[in-house]
C-alpha cells in the first residue's frame, strides 16, 4: 500500500499522510525501510524529501530524463525597433526612445533586450532626473556579427538591401549633394559633458 501511495503521488508524502490512508494498525515507516533496501541499486530509488517520502529516479540515471530544446522567440516589431533605436543612438534614454518612436515603450520590451543581453544599462545622464541610458552589448555586436557599433549599415547600405524608401522622409526637401544622413552619427560637441561613468 504504501509504494502504491508513493507511486501514484505527484508531491512528497508523509508518514502521518500514509498513516491517515491505511488500515488501522498498519506501520509505514517499517514498510518504508523495506521498500527502501529493496530499491537500492535500481532505477527508481525511495528517497526522503524533508519530512515525506517520494519514489525518485535514481541519481545515476537522471540525465535519462533531461530533455533539451532550443528555444527561438521571435522579436515583436516594437522589440526590433526599440533595438535598432538603441543600436543607432546610443547611449539613449528611454524618454529619446519614445520620442523617435512616437510611443510609449513597454517594460516588457526593453526586458526581453536586457535578458536576451543585447542591451545593458549605460551611464546616467547629467541632466534633471539623471535618467539611465541603454547601450547595446557585445552579445549583440556578436550576433550580429559587428566589430563595434560604428559598423552598423548606414542609409546607403539599408536603401540599397530594400530595407527603406529611397523618398526623402514627408515634409523635407533634399538639398543636391547634401549627404548629411548617409553616414553615422558623430556625437554632436560637448555631448560626452552630458553623460558620467
Amino acid at each position: 500500500m504504501v509504494e502504491a501511495i508513493l507511486f501514484a503521488s505527484a508531491e512528497p508524502v508523509t508518514v502521518r499522510e500514509l498513516e491517515a490512508r491505511m488500515p488501522h494498525g498498519s506501520d509505514p515507516a517499517e514498510a518504508l525501510v523495506y521498500l527502501r533496501k529493496r530499491y537500492e541499486g535500481r532505477g527508481v530509488r525511495v528517497v526522503r524529501v524533508g519530512d515525506a517520502w517520494a519514489i525518485r529516479t535514481a541519481p545515476d540515471l537522471g540525465f535519462l530524463m533531461q530533455k533539451e530544446t532550443v528555444e527561438t522567440r521571435k522579436l515583436s516589431r516594437a522589440a526590433i525597433e526599440t533595438l535598432a533605436i538603441i543600436a543607432y543612438h546610443q547611449p539613449v534614454t528611454r524618454a529619446e526612445i519614445e520620442e523617435i518612436r512616437g510611443v510609449s515603450v513597454s517594460r516588457g520590451t526593453v526586458d526581453q533586450l536586457l535578458e536576451m543581453e543585447w542591451i545593458r544599462f549605460g551611464r546616467r545622464k547629467m541632466t534633471p532626473g539623471r535618467p539611465v541610458t541603454f547601450v547595446v552589448t557585445q552579445d549583440f555586436l556578436d550576433e550580429f556579427g559587428l566589430e563595434s557599433a560604428r559598423d552598423l549599415p548606414g542609409l546607403k547600405e539599408l536603401r540599397s538591401a530594400g530595407l527603406l524608401d529611397n523618398r526623402p522622409p514627408p515634409g523635407t526637401v533634399p538639398l543636391p549633394g547634401d549627404s548629411a544622413g548617409d553616414e553615422g552619427e558623430d556625437e554632436a560637441p560637448g555631448q560626452s559633458e552630458l553623460f558620467e561613468d
